[in-house]
């Protein structure tokens, strides 16, 4: 599967000059990312904003590298060349990508995730989905093992962690004699890999950096 891009940190909005006449460009933007804050030119938060956008190809995981060069030129009123820019954003940390598929454990050692929405449970229509939304809207549904991670993730060291430990829940439940299904770190992670990006980009979520 082709390689999904994905932005990181905390929108905490344009920071602007104390002068007069007020300045109407912001001096800069602020990310929070880990335990200090970023701050992006007009142009590179023109490109991190842009990879939040359209849901449903992040449900569909077709944002990546390429795509999101493309959208932001065909927006016309960012970089016209965003492709270094992209760059030095995945050199900072502001985004990251990885395969759904492949191997996630050194990538994801160097997440958290946050949950920013509501968790609404399932149904009696469907137990066997969980829901995630807005103010009492769901946006999207997943798994057990999704909403768990989810709901979680941020109580442990990095997402890796959640993924191993939510393993190791399953297991001791086995062994205890509940009725659950096996599952390993690696099935884990691969997914909550596969709702990253529409975490994400729904507002459900934010993913920092551990360090």
């Amino acid at each position: 599967m082709p390689t999904v891009i994905v932005p990181v940190g905390l929108n905490l909005g344009p920071s602007y000059r104390y002068v007069t006449p007020p300045d109407s460009e912001p001096e800069f933007y602020r990310v929070r990312l880990g335990q200090e804050f970023a701050q992006l030119s007009v142009d590179e938060f023109k490109v991190w904003g842009r990879a939040f956008l359209d849901p449903e190809r992040h449900a569909r995981l077709q944002v990546n590298r390429g795509t999101l060069r493309d959208d932001v030129v065909a927006a016309g009123n960012g970089p016209a060349q965003p492709e270094q820019v992209i760059e030095g954003l995945l050199e900072q940390g502001l985004l990251v990508e990885f395969d759904p598929d492949g191997s996630l454990e050194k990538v994801f050692r160097q997440l958290k995730l946050f949950p920013t929405a509501e968790g609404m449970g399932n149904t009696p229509d469907e137990p066997g989905w969980e829901r995630i939304g807005h103010n009492g809207q769901p946006l999207l549904k997943v798994s057990a093992t999704v909403y768990g991670i989810w709901a979680f993730s941020s109580t442990e060291e990095s997402l890796w962690a959640a993924c191993s430990g939510l393993a190791e829940d399953a297991e001791q439940g086995r062994a205890e004699g509940e009725e659950l299904d096996s599952l390993t770190a690696d099935e884990a992670a691969k997914a909550i890999a596969g709702n990253l990006p529409l975490l994400v980009a729904a507002g459900c979520a934010v993913l920092d950096k551990t360090s």
